[in-house]
């Protein structure tokens, strides 16, 4: 779709033009082969390439990607971080051979903290930053952040994310500040500078700074149901007003990168989007620094593919993030500028850009990252002034919703029962981007300068002479003065995180919370939340309501503000206001400004200790429609709640949460990618002995389901050496299926579509009123397969009968 560039908004530019630096690059660029420049323009991820490589290649730049570390290990020490930063560095730097010896750029998701690496201060996701309206705290969490990146030896984060978010159900809320541009535009400025320093000072760009991200640019925030990497519909001033919003004030503060969406505008793809790249941001808003493309986010762009895509480069994107396809999109790019596919003089452009920021950045003259000022300093990496600050953060991102007879704050001598999932969980207060890209797989030992909820409330109840106690399960023996109830979503990232309504389910929490108001235990129910959700029943069924977002490592900020001084004095009083509109119902998109704004709670919305605000009984019809045939199982690569999917052998069950996962010395489960990142799961069987994997569940009624069959997407990688069965477990009866013959006469390599009648299961035995595993796969033999969805569809013939076992 076209734009309109004179009714986009001017910049100053940001950071000037230094003529030294641009002699420089002419004389580089001067100098430099085509196949020299093509390198500088792509981004490797490190799982993906060698240190040999990136020299052999002149690659422009590395990154690790979510679930990328240092020896495949995403716990890995600070200290292997540093180390193969120098390894990088100085396979970049070498000049022998007549390579130039253009330092390379590592860039990193340090997007609440230093989130990749163990023991870093991490804070708050952008969603409770938002809530506490702080601007300087913003601009201290940047420079923190820019501190401890220094510490491992890396240049470049992919923050801030500068996202307007409409719609929560969308995976990636949680990485916006707000629903209302005005925000998202005053926190720019702040967490630019103190990533990069501030410009005309000599911080800028300085021994102890980033590189900065605006990102995704643009309209990532507003797609059309919150589908990630879907389509934003909005008019072209709705598109620069609400969601553009951010972008002049970071480069106007000098922010060196930009980041292009995944998204697209009105049915164009943002990586192919010439009229946004280059006449909107770059000559119109005077951008001079370079745009970054996301994850292989080239290849969705129409006639390209992650190899190969001129369009994108014409376009108007200088850097090309291929994480793994990066061998080929080098070799096929040479020869598309040679045959002027890509006119040399686009090229030359983007290479251009990229030199500056690094000649900027100082890094032709930085030393090895070992040697620079913070480097291996990790005394900083959580370092006590860094801790306290994301105390402070934690403190006021907690919106206080509901406080019935003032039951906030909480006397501390008195006997403190903590309860629920989150009470002493560290990675579930973290979420998503934490070690992991996903998030899963850490325990609180994952986080050495870390503090659970719990910790920080049984801290402030001893200090007040009070009894506090542990007991996830609520079971307690000596009745309490008061329960505290943790609970909330389990950690995901991006579209792994997309949802279909804003319902919170979750049978542990609110049974909880019923369990204490029936006993007439006075209850405080603590939220962990990416977004706003839908919880009527929890605030029914609770005294007080306080949502925590997803506070990070320093979860002894919620004892700070719930839990009074051992002197009786408030310790510290809720700040924290709704960035974001609470939604009525679980399927209401309200955002503030809209013609019929009616939300449960209203933007800004957040009580203090000295509010008298009463929430009466709330509604519990969360307006859902009934369960229909079209039901996703699996998808994304992740079985859809409520059911989770697990690897079983030799009578133990390991349920799937990491990037890989190993089932005894029979299975292993690992996260792939299909048309995205981590989409799809291969399941390899080694022949040692039976392994299964199955998405089990509570249980699930389909007897009224009719004509329905189970589709799955798969892709056979090695054909299978013994018998597969196929298998659903119903009314405690397990009902298998042989499915060798359909495996071993599917062409390895490639992606195909089966449905298999629901029906045959019924026919077979199956009691389908009481379904708790939906899918099952089992094989002693030899045998690989990916998979990325399983859904039940309607049938409409082409399902299949399968002979059972």
């Amino acid at each position: 779709m076209s734009v309109t560039p004179e009714i986009w908004p001017t910049t100053n530019g940001g950071a000037p033009l230094d003529p030294a630096i641009e002699t420089r690059v002419d004389e580089l660029l001067k100098s430099m082969t085509i196949e020299e420049m093509v390198g500088q323009t792509i981004q490797a991820d490190i799982a993906s390439v060698t240190p040999d490589e990136v020299r052999e290649y002149g690659l422009g730049s590395v990154l690790n990607g979510g679930n990328s570390a240092p020896n495949n290990n995403v716990r890995a020490s600070a200290a292997e971080w540093l180390t193969l930063a120098d390894e990088f560095h100085g396979a970049s730097k070498d000049t022998s051979g007549d390579r130039k010896g253009i330092p390379v750029l590592w860039g990193t998701d340090a997007v609440h903290g230093h989130n990749n690496v163990i023991g870093a201060t991490l804070f708050p996701h952008n969603i409770g930053l938002g809530a506490t309206r702080n601007i300087d705290l913003m601009r201290q969490i940047g420079r923190i952040t820019a501190r401890e990146v220094s510490v491992t030896g890396m240049d470049w984060t992919f923050a801030p994310t500068l996202a307007v978010v409409r719609d929560d159900c969308w995976g990636r809320t949680y990485e916006g500040y707000s629903e209302d541009p005005t925000i998202v535009k005053n926190y720019s400025t702040a967490v630019v500078q103190g990533l990069q320093g501030e410009l005309d000072t000599p911080t800028f760009l300085g021994d102890e700074q980033v590189i900065a991200t605006a990102k995704h640019f643009l309209g990532d925030g507003g797609t059309v149901n919150g589908i990630d990497r879907g389509d934003n519909q909005d008019s072209e001033e709705a598109l620069r007003d609400r969601h553009g919003a951010g972008y002049p004030p970071a480069i106007e503060a000098g922010v060196q990168t930009v980041m292009a969406s995944f998204s697209s505008w009105n049915g164009e793809q943002m990586h192919g989007h010439k009229g946004l790249l280059t006449n909107v941001l770059k000559e119109r808003m005077g951008f001079n620094g370079f745009v970054v493309g996301d994850w292989d986010g080239h290849g969705k762009v129409p006639g390209c593919s992650n190899s190969s895509c001129p369009a994108a480069y014409n376009a108007g994107l200088d850097m090309f993030m291929a994480p793994e396809s990066w061998k080929s999109l080098y070799e096929n790019t040479v020869e598309q500028v040679k045959s002027g596919d890509i006119p040399r003089r686009r090229l030359e452009d983007a290479v251009r850009r990229i030199l500056r920021v690094k000649l900027r950045l100082g890094l032709f003259e930085k030393p090895a990252p070992s040697q620079r000022s913070l480097a291996g300093n990790y005394t900083l990496l959580g370092a006590p002034e860094h801790l306290a600050v994301a105390r402070q953060a934690v403190r006021e991102s907690l919106v206080l919703l509901k406080n019935h007879d003032n039951l906030l704050p909480l006397k501390a001598n008195q006997r403190v029962l903590v309860a629920g999932d989150g009470a002493d969980n560290i990675g579930k207060q973290n979420g998503g981007w934490t070690l992991s890209w996903q998030g899963t797989g850490n325990s609180n030992s994952s986080f050495p300068n870390g503090e659970s909820i719990w910790d920080g409330i049984r801290a402030a109840v001893e200090a007040g002479g009070g009894e506090a106690e542990l007991s996830v399960d609520g079971i307690y023996e000596e009745v309490p003065d008061v329960a505290i109830v943790v609970f909330g979503e389990d950690p995901y990232a991006e579209f792994k995180g997309d949802i279909d309504h804003l319902e919170f389910t979750s049978d542990l929490g609110l049974e909880l919370l019923k369990r204490f108001q029936a006993a007439d235990i006075p209850t405080v129910a603590v939220f962990l939340t990416g977004r706003p959700m839908w919880v009527n029943p929890e605030l029914n069924a609770s005294d007080a309501f306080v949502v925590a977002w997803l506070p990070g490592s320093q979860g002894g900020g919620v004892a700070d503000v719930l839990v009074r001084q051992p002197n009786g004095a408030i310790h510290y009083d809720f700040k924290g206001a709704l960035s974001f509109s609470w939604p009525r119902t679980a399927v209401q998109t309200v955002n503030r400004g809209d013609a019929n704004y009616d939300p449960l709670f209203s933007y800004g919305y957040g009580l203090t200790y000295v509010d008298r605000s009463e929430v009466g009984l709330l509604s519990e019809d969360a307006k859902l429609d009934e369960l229909v045939a079209n039901t996703e199982l699996f998808v994304f690569g992740e079985a859809v709640r409520p059911w989770v999917l697990q690897g079983s052998s030799d009578g133990q069950s390991i349920v799937a949460v990491d990037a890989r996962t190993q089932v005894g010395n029979a299975l292993t489960i690992r996260s792939v990618d299909r048309n995205a990142q981590e989409d799809a799961r291969r399941f390899t069987w080694n022949g040692n002995q039976s392994a299964a994997v199955d998405i089990t569940g509570p249980g699930a009624d389909y007897s009224q389901l009719e004509n329905t069959a189970i589709a799955i997407q798969f892709r056979v990688n090695t054909l299978p050496k013994e018998p597969v069965s196929l298998f659903l477990t119903s009314g405690g009866e397990r009902i298998a299926m042989d499915v060798t013959s359909l495996f071993a006469a599917a062409e390895p390599g490639m992606w195909t579509k089966t449905d298999i009648s629901l029906d045959c299961f019924a026919e077979a035995g199956a009691d389908l009123e009481e379904v708790t595993t939906v899918f099952g796969l089992e094989t002693s033999g030899e045998f690989s397969v990916s998979i990325s969805d399983i859904q039940l569809v309607a049938d409409e013939g082409q399902a299949i009968c399968l002979d059972r076992i």
